[in-house]
């Protein structure tokens, strides 16, 4: 397969397109102007800043919901013997563009409506698909993240990202450690504490902790913040490790504010969409793999609408966020084929 068919080169001009959350803009301009030239019916950007296109007329609405941003940096563009490298092109433009060329290529059955909705801020905080939720009552929905050609992913962890803060007037450190110290021993008591259950079981499957970030300072005063990054598993709710982590805070001294909440949302391996994404793989011959992932998506962000749904797309996803972030061009191509299948399964699905 060459490297010059349309749906790599729209890929192509996707991913040189840098769009770090909060800086969209460009590649939200582009993509909107190229998914008219691929045949989607209406396409606009609402007032977020978020791409949404759609094809048909029915009353049921099939969603296809990517995210244009990306994290910052990443490896410089290069299309090179099939591998095309640059950031994005797994998180989650690769997947994005998938769900964009299948949706203009599929036959719309006349009971449906198919929107792409390619959301902005996925990478902070979800602020694009946080403005959709309302605005959409969808029968089914399909996210596109990396789950690798064969993967549909079934379960992500939530999130709770909490700010820890303490300052005081000044003392000598020799006998009074202060708020530097007070902030760290309770960090280290929240992480130990959400990770008390760890067992031989994978990551996707307990909750876990990451100290994002820490500032502090001894001038006018001592001071010190911190932000924890707690992920939430299926055996507890956000709000009970947002307690945990507010009490222990507490006894320590230290402030402490929740600055988001995102529950932890699954499907069942009976899910129709699961089933129409793992129907396409078969028929492809392709052995699908159920996967249940350790982070956080707008998966979890629009499980209030309650339909159907699952992840599905190409790229590794253990590059993403890294230097080596890249995408084979031929996985790209099989998704896309992949993915037009399975929407046509669920246009036929009387489950839905």
């Amino acid at each position: 397969m060459g490297d010059t068919t349309f749906e790599i080169r729209f890929l192509a001009e996707v991913v040189k397109t840098p769009s770090p959350s909060g800086s969209e803009d460009a590649a939200t301009t582009l993509l909107a102007t190229r998914l008219k030239d691929l045949g989607w019916d209406t396409v606009e950007r609402d007032e977020v800043g978020n791409v949404v296109a759609s094809r048909g007329r029915g009353q049921k609405e099939l969603i296809l919901l990517g995210h244009i941003d990306t994290v910052q940096g990443g490896p410089q563009f290069r299309l090179d013997n099939g591998t095309m490298h640059g950031r994005g092109t797994v998180d989650a433009k690769g997947p994005l563009c998938a769900l964009a060329v299948a949706g203009a290529l599929v036959e719309v059955s006349h009971e449906w409506k198919v929107t792409l909705i390619a959301a902005v801020g996925e990478e902070k905080d979800s602020r694009g698909a946080r403005h959709r939720v309302a605005l959409h009552c969808p029968s089914a929905c399909i996210v596109g993240e990396p789950t690798g050609t064969d993967g549909i992913a079934l379960a992500y962890r939530g999130r709770v990202l909490a700010r820890l803060f303490s300052k005081d007037g000044g003392a000598h450190r020799s006998w009074s450690p202060g708020p530097p110290t007070a902030v760290v021993l309770a960090a280290a008591e929240i992480l130990r504490e959400v990770g008390i259950n760890k067992s031989a079981c994978g990551i996707s499957s307990r909750n876990s902790g990451a100290v994002l970030s820490m500032h502090g300072e001894e001038a006018m005063g001592r001071s010190a913040e911190l932000f924890l990054d707690i992920r939430v598993a299926a055996s507890h709710t956000q709000e009970s490790l947002a307690d945990l982590a507010m009490g222990i805070c507490k006894r320590h001294g230290v402030s402490a504010e929740i600055l988001d909440s995102v529950p932890y949302h699954g499907v069942n391996t009976s899910d129709p969409v699961v089933g129409a994404i793992r129907n396409a793989l078969c028929r492809s011959g392709t052995r699908p793999r159920l996967l249940r992932k350790s982070g956080t998506s707008d998966f979890n962000t629009v499980a209030s609408w309650g339909c159907p749904m699952a992840v599905y797309g190409p790229g590794r996803s253990e590059l993403e966020h890294t230097s080596e972030e890249q995408i084979e061009t031929a996985d790209y191509i099989k998704s896309i084929a992949i993915l037009e299948r399975a929407i046509t399964n669920i246009f036929h699905m009387n489950r839905i």
